[in-house]
């Protein structure tokens, strides 16, 4: 045991639906909070604090959005913390939970998500199109960096300094298609082959359609509790050891596309949970993007600094095969990103494995610590990274 947790992940749920067009936001929250307090086998009258980001109903009304979920679902709360920061705000909310419990401030915490942009048929670049009243809109907007074009350009430049390949980058599609097929739930379950990705259509030059991410509808739910509630539920005991954050700005354009906020959210959650990226079992790494995983495991120490294509050969990532299993469920090249957000089912897939419940083609043996990894915002531009490290200690 690295060191005793402070609040313990009781309760998970990952909603099945990837198309739910008979069910409203609200809907889907409620859904996937049930859900979680019934895998912890608490209920609504529990919880008494809320954690939740943009993704909420009403959020373009500043206050309304999360007070109506809070009345829709039935919470009495001590405690609410709505920050955003986008696809890292609910692996962000395990390390505030963890916070607000060991200062008293709650006991029972519930971290929600959910949307529905494929029903809604809501593009993640159809963001870009909106008008932002930011200071820098006006320089950056004439230039129309969309989310797909942004990630080309991370990916062209690791290609360009390093000498990686799009056969290595398609490796990363490769291990999670090999682990979708044993996900009753993926929406891609078929396994593809190097040579299929490198065949899909080009996206944004170098990445192809097989490199990029489902859109989903969905949703998930973490319940966190205290030590002492925790012991009394008898599930295995799942801690959150360390955590950080770190938003990555721009600098007025003085900045390494390669080097993300999680060269310090990463350093800061391995410093407080007491071990290094050797000791990781297990690892839940954002995949808006192919390039994301690969950037992603060279920030977090995984490999060296331009090393990660290498990495990721041949099945670096393939549980049962490679040195580090990620992103045992598909992730969110072939399972799920709801919402267009991918941290939470990154942190459920991590105590999927650390109980002992992935499946058992994917499942690590013995699986004792894993990481969780999310970015908000994009590699390429402005971000937000947030990174956890649990451990089971019962």
């Amino acid at each position: 045991m690295s060191k005793q947790a402070s609040a313990y992940i009781a309760g998970i749920y990952e909603h099945p639906l990837r198309h739910a067009g008979d069910k409203t936001v609200a809907e889907l929250h409620r859904d996937v909070a049930l859900g979680a307090l019934q895998d912890a086998g608490l209920s609504i009258a529990d919880v008494d604090g809320y954690f939740c980001a943009g993704d909420i109903p009403g959020w373009s009304a500043p206050g309304v959005g999360p007070f109506s979920l809070v009345e829709y679902l039935g919470l009495n709360l001590k405690h609410l913390d709505s920050s955003e920061s986008w696809g890292s705000a609910y692996i962000n909310h395990v390390g505030h939970a963890v916070d607000a419990i060991k200062s008293g401030k709650c006991s029972v915490a519930l971290v929600t998500l959910a949307g529905r942009p494929r029903a809604d048929r809501t593009r993640p670049d159809s963001l870009h199109k909106q008008k932002y009243d930011t200071p820098e809109t006006e320089f950056e907007a004439p230039y129309k960096p969309l989310v797909t074009n942004v990630y080309g350009m991370v990916a062209k430049r690791h290609m360009y300094e390093h000498g990686t390949t799009s056969e290595q980058l398609a490796w990363i599609k490769v291990a999670a298609s090999q682990h979708a097929q044993h996900n009753p739930h993926a929406m891609l379950k078929d396994v593809v082959t190097v040579e299929e990705v490198l065949a899909s259509p080009l996206i944004a030059d170098p990445l192809h359609r097989l490199d990029c991410c489902v859109v989903s509808d969905g949703g998930g739910a973490l319940i966190i509790v205290h030590p002492d509630i925790a012991r009394e539920l008898g599930k295995p005991l799942v801690g959150a050891i360390g955590s950080g954050f770190y938003l990555r700005q721009l600098n007025g354009g003085h900045f390494d596309i390669l080097r993300s906020g999680a060269i310090q959210s990463g350093k800061t959650a391995f410093e407080e949970a007491g071990v290094k990226p050797d000791d990781i079992q297990y690892a839940s790494l954002y995949d808006s993007f192919t390039i994301t995983v690969l950037v992603q495991l060279e920030n977090l120490g995984f490999c060296e600094h331009g090393k990660g294509g290498t990495f990721v050969q041949d099945g670096g990532l393939i549980s049962g095969v490679g040195k580090l299993p990620v992103n045992t469920d598909g992730g969110g090249l072939c399972n799920n990103h709801p919402a267009n957000r991918g941290g939470m089912t990154k942190i459920i897939e991590a105590v999927r494995q650390l109980r002992g419940e992935a499946h058992p083609a994917v499942q690590v043996p013995g699986c004792k610590l894993a990481l969780a990894h999310g970015t908000g915002g994009q590699l390429g531009g402005r971000h937000g990274s947030a990174t956890v490290i649990l451990e089971r200690q019962g």
